[in-house]
């Protein structure tokens, strides 16, 4: 009798060990890319692999960083570019942390009713389509200011490979072809004469640009003043006044990229560094993550009804004080350590219950003494030096205003509808806007962009943003949980079903086909609206994950064209 309860104990334990295995086996599969000394993660591999390349040459974070932000210029015109701007949040390698502001400024023409009517409503399609949609473009400044800081090589020696790319052209994907498909008629509604993207363009198509190669080149050779002051600074005023705009040499002669203290707070044994205001990303994802840390997330199994609950309750908070209070922060006063306080979260959470849903009209903003578009894209570098870099790069809309200069080969952004065009109406996103995003000349609009370092035990653990609007917080918020507290790789965690509340619309927006009918009846029953016909993707989150031996794991995210390359 002893030897067969022998014989079932070992069979229980090399089963148990097969099936260990068998989990290994299935996480090895799912892991994404692992190198040894470095990488990039971006939404093309062309820009993966330039900004690589960089880095082989013996380049750092940051000058991979200019090599990739150009090459998305070129290889995705969906977002990445010339003429809009972003975010970057670095950490170096001695652990020293910082952010820069490249966003776009409001024109000095501009003011705070000038997309609405003689009847005070907002006029359909003026602050998204066309010339008056366009902001003070921050891209070029933004490189120029890293480039000062922080480059080692040579512009030549980053800017190239990037020429050679644009001179020999890129292969169009078949999410390229439906998404050229997609905005024909906006881009020829938009423009005056045809342009590259009209064409027919289907996948293994090379595109060519030879002007942005001459676009390029001029910054290389003649610096920072081409795009603000000289010939290039010339052509784009010119082509803005003809299509209608405002902005003017004086717009562009003004700019500046700056620098800025980027948000740093602590979630469990995590320090998380992330964007700064005029973004929005940095204060809501700090609210959230304090507002659910007293909750044992751990015994909420994954996705379940109180997972999300939780979330999503955290969340409507969250998106009604960034409603309120949040915009440029050299013309609002933002009290950002009272909205991250503990004390004023746990009072802003004090009326969640399990129970049942909370009312978004029910929830304002929270009493304290004192908006954006699916078409971004991000990237994730860490060097061999042990610099890392986030950074999130937009034109707003998809291909921004839709107009494109064709003698300088890029398109412009529509970032002004990141404004509150009137306080209380949504924007093209659904984001309700308040008195501190409004209108001013020189203003950068509110973003949600939230590029995004991690630290654990004051180490580099994980670089992460994505595009998705105002989805691109809850997206960044849910990757890092899914790694922190669930023990997902990175290629998983990038990959796994998302979900998303933003206060209003009153409704909890999830990934089409991910989540199950019973779940979702579960939701509805407590009170909570759920959506799966809004968006068909959450975001597109691309980071990377530095694993215990070292080595570094990149997640492209599935859901796009994304490549993490490294070496």
């Amino acid at each position: 009798m002893k030897r067969f309860y022998l014989f079932i104990a070992i069979s229980i334990y090399c089963l148990s060990c097969r099936q260990a295995q068998k989990l290994n086996e299935t996480q090895e599969t799912n892991r994404g890319l692992v190198t040894e000394h470095a990488m990039v993660v971006s939404a093309r591999e062309e820009a993966s692999k330039i900004g690589t390349e960089i880095l082989k040459k013996g380049g750092n974070a940051f000058d991979a960083m200019i090599a990739t932000e150009f090459a998305l210029a070129v290889s995705y015109p969906f977002a990445g570019n010339l003429g809009g701007g972003g975010f970057m949040v670095y950490r170096l390698e001695n652990g020293g942390v910082g952010a820069l502001d490249y966003r776009e400024k409001a024109p000095l023409a501009s003011d705070r009713e000038m997309y609405l009517n003689a009847l005070g409503n907002v006029i359909p399609n003026k602050s998204t389509l066309g010339a008056m949609a366009v902001g003070v473009p921050g891209t070029v400044a933004g490189m120029f200011e890293v480039h000062q800081k922080f480059g080692t090589l040579t512009w030549s020696e980053i800017i190239n490979p990037v020429l050679e790319l644009a001179e020999r052209g890129i292969v169009v994907t078949s999410s390229q072809e439906k998404r050229f498909k997609t905005y024909q008629d906006l881009f020829l509604k938009t423009n005056k004469d045809s342009i590259v993207f009209t064409k027919p363009w289907k996948a293994n198509d090379t595109i060519r640009f030879p002007a942005l190669a001459n676009t390029l080149k001029r910054i290389m050779e003649h610096g920072k003043n081409e795009f603000y002051n000289g010939e290039i600074a010339n052509i784009l005023v010119n082509f803005i006044k003809e299509n209608g705009g405002i902005i003017t040499l004086e717009d562009l002669h003004r700019y500046d990229a700056k620098w800025r203290e980027p948000i740093v707070f602590y979630y469990d044994d995590l320090k998380i560094i992330s964007m700064s205001p005029p973004s929005s990303g940095g204060i809501c994802l700090a609210q959230i993550l304090k507002m659910i840390e007293p909750y044992n997330i751990e015994q909420y199994k994954y996705n379940s009804t109180q997972y999300i609950q939780l979330l999503t309750e955290a969340e409507r908070r969250a998106y009604a004080d960034r409603s309120y209070y949040l915009g440029d922060p050299d013309f609002v006063d933002i009290h950002i350590e009272k909205l991250i306080s503990n004390n004023y979260l746990k009072e802003r959470m004090s009326t969640f219950s399990f129970n049942e849903a909370t009312s978004s009209s029910d929830v304002s903003h929270g009493n304290v003494s004192f908006v954006e578009s699916m078409e971004t894209t991000h990237y994730s570098i860490v060097d061999q030096y042990g610099n890392a870099i986030a950074a999130t790069t937009t034109l707003n809309g998809a291909y921004g205003s839709k107009l494109y200069c064709s003698q300088l080969g890029f398109f412009l952004n529509n970032e002004m509808d990141d404004f509150s065009s009137k306080p209380g109406v949504p924007n093209m996103f659904g984001l309700i806007g308040a008195e501190a995003n409004s209108i001013a000349p020189e203003k950068r609009m509110l973003s949600s962009m939230t590029p995004t370092i991690v630290e654990k035990h004051n180490k580099l653990y994980m670089t992460l943003g994505t595009p998705g609007g105002s989805t691109i917080i809850t997206s960044v918020l849910q990757t890092i949980l899914n790694v922190h507290e669930y023990n997902m790789n990175m290629q998983e965690a990038v990959d796994a079903p998302r979900f998303h509340h933003q206060w209003l619309p009153d409704e909890i927006i999830m990934e089409p086909n991910v989540f199950n009918k019973t779940l979702k009846d579960s939701l509805q029953l407590l009170g909570y609206s759920t959506n799966e016909n809004k968006t068909p993707i959450l975001g597109k989150v691309d980071g990377i994950l530095i694993l215990e031996n070292g080595n570094l794991e990149g997640g492209a995210d599935k859901r796009g064209d994304d490549k993490a390359i490294g070496f």
